[in-house]
């Protein structure tokens, strides 16, 4: 049964349209005109109990705007979510108490007391039961690392840190689903690391469902099996990311090293795309075909001394998928 619906969802803001100069602003005061944008069209999808989903689109698709009608913040102006079989703005007090939230550039902890005061202030606010709380801080304090800055005001801490204890908060209530509006943004290597693995392993281990937009793709890839991509407000894709390399072609690309130089090589099972002497790269453009395949075509006797095989990184896939989007809009896995 799905734990989030969205069906045919619209959200459309008025903006007041300025008109320049003196005169034009004593217009607007008796003649206010407007324009619409329109910033989520007619999307529709279904997410299971216990999945990871990357919610993924260029800034202004609308990603924002539509985990903000699924955590009860914005209404829709058409078409309906439902999240814990509930209307989520007409929901929030009871949905909250099963929801946790994450916005990347937006702080629930309080600045100026130690981390632990706010983890502690959250209890009273969720009425957690003492015990429970005390198990749930103590593992995750454990598995984000937090023991050596827990007692340290906010203020004091690194970004890396301090998204560490957002993620903190927004689970000591054991939420059934955890939202993440661009939970890494700004952070170095080692913290985005840290972050992926935990909430990889909270979705694993926990059956927590996550919905994540985030720019860093490399997020998606680790914690996301699956992907739902928008563009203009619009679905464009929904699935997962090896179905989405099978719709591009999955362009896999294998390099074949030799001692000496064969010379020119042609091969049926592979394209040859660079030529480099000692060192050969090719395109497999079938997903069926093997390694196996290239090298018994190939034969013996070419003095082969390594073969590696690369797929296409998950950027070089985005990229190809939004550069081909008005023939792959609406694809489906």
């Amino acid at each position: 049964m799905a734990i989030i619906a969205a069906s045919s969802v619209e959200k459309i803001f008025r903006q007041p349209k300025r008109q320049s100069g003196f005169g034009g602003a004593l217009r607007s005061l008796f003649s206010r005109e407007h324009t619409e944008v329109r910033a989520v069209d007619g999307i529709s999808f279904a997410i299971e109990g216990g999945e990871a989903a990357g919610y993924l689109g260029p800034n202004g698709a609308g990603k924002s705007t539509m985990i903000k009608m699924m955590t009860g913040i914005l209404v829709p102006s058409s078409g309906t979510v439902e999240v814990l079989g509930r209307e989520p703005h007409s929901n929030r007090i009871t949905n909250a108490a099963e929801i946790g939230v994450v916005f990347g550039q937006r702080s629930q902890l309080w600045w100026d007391l130690p981390v632990r005061d706010s983890f502690d202030l959250n209890r009273h606010i969720y009425d957690i039961p003492a015990s429970r709380f005390a198990d749930n801080l103590a593992r995750l304090t454990s598995m984000l690392d937090m023991a050596g800055y827990i007692d340290r005001p906010v203020r004091q801490l690194s970004l890396g840190q301090r998204m560490r204890a957002e993620i903190a908060m927004a689970l000591l209530h054991d939420p059934k689903i955890l939202f993440l509006d661009e939970p890494t943004i700004g952070l170095d290597v080692v913290a985005k690391d840290v972050v992926r693995k935990f909430l990889a392993e909270v979705n694993r281990e926990r059956g927590t469902t996550i919905i994540l937009t985030t720019h860093d793709l490399v997020d998606i890839e680790e914690i996301c099996p699956r992907l739902i991509m928008v563009d203009d407000g619009k679905l464009l894709f929904d699935g997962e990311l090896r179905h989405l390399r099978t719709a591009l072609g999955s362009r896999r690309r294998l390099k074949l090293e030799f001692g000496t130089d064969p010379g020119a090589i042609t091969l049926k099972t592979a394209q040859l795309v660079t030529d480099e002497g000692l060192a050969k790269h090719f395109l497999l453009e079938s997903q069926q075909t093997s390694i196996l395949d290239v090298l018994t075509e190939l034969g013996s006797g070419h003095d082969l001394k390594d073969v590696k095989l690369e797929e296409p990184n998950i950027e070089e896939v985005i990229r190809t998928f939004y550069q081909n989007k008005p023939a792959l809009a609406g694809a489906r896995p």
